[in-house]
């Protein structure tokens, strides 16, 4: 096992030279970086999505169902490919950048649910009497049901930030070299499949809990606010 460890982790994997676990740690810095802005692209575009669904003009609300419907109907897999391969093709785009906006697309229909969601859920009674007393409807919004929303939306938004983590890790799918790629590589190099998959496994679960020990904890000072 010491053995598997060092020829996978602590040895040069290849005729470049590369030591497993500096490969591993690129991967991962990959992943967090598209995980990063990708989350921050999809809040810009759940936020747009969202009023726009919320609108009264039908060719308003049309082509914001229709985005929701079909990223949310298609696995994320097959967004990031034909992304990549087919309506970036003839741009000079790199396969990080392509991952930033495919997953950006993608927890942008998932952001905009969440927020339609948050706002839903303030009683319309308080809506009605903002209106009665002379506010309009955007002060209403703002004053009213967004700062009551935002409670609802935030414990949301960090659950999709950890499924995005997770879901990344098909960047590889387009030759992008993330953290589960990383893995795959020194497998198919040191034909050790334990040590590499695991190892990744492993930072995957330390992300995940960690990220999730933090939003429980700011779960309970919004509960302790209210």
């Amino acid at each position: 096992m010491i053995d598997a460890i060092n020829n996978s982790l602590f040895s040069p994997i290849g005729e470049d030279g590369m030591i497993g676990i500096l490969l591993i740690l690129n991967g991962l810095k990959v992943t967090l970086i598209v995980t990063f802005f990708a989350m921050l692209l999809g809040a810009v575009l759940g936020i747009g999505t969202t009023f726009m669904k919320m609108s009264s003009k039908w060719y308003i609300r049309f082509p914001a169902n229709l985005y929701v419907g079909v990223i949310r109907g298609t696995p994320v897999v097959v967004q990031l490919v034909i992304l990549y391969f087919i309506v970036l093709s003839a741009l000079d785009v790199d396969k990080i950048t392509a991952a930033i906006i495919a997953f950006g697309l993608n927890s942008g229909a998932y952001i905009s649910e969440i927020i339609r969601a948050g706002i839903q859920a303030v009683d319309k009674g308080q809506t009605e009497a903002a209106r009665s007393l002379g506010l309009s409807q955007a002060m209403t919004m703002k004053s009213i049901i967004l700062p009551q929303a935002v409670k609802n939306i935030l414990p949301a938004l960090g659950n999709e930030f950890i499924v995005l983590l997770k879901e990344t890790a098909v960047i590889g799918f387009i030759g992008g070299v993330d953290l589960m790629r990383a893995g795959e590589i020194i497998r198919s190099r040191t034909f050790e499949d334990s040590v590499p998959l695991f190892t990744c496994a492993l930072i995957y679960l330390f992300l995940t809990y960690s990220f999730t020990f933090v939003l429980s904890k700011f779960e309970k000072r919004l509960k302790q606010s209210d």
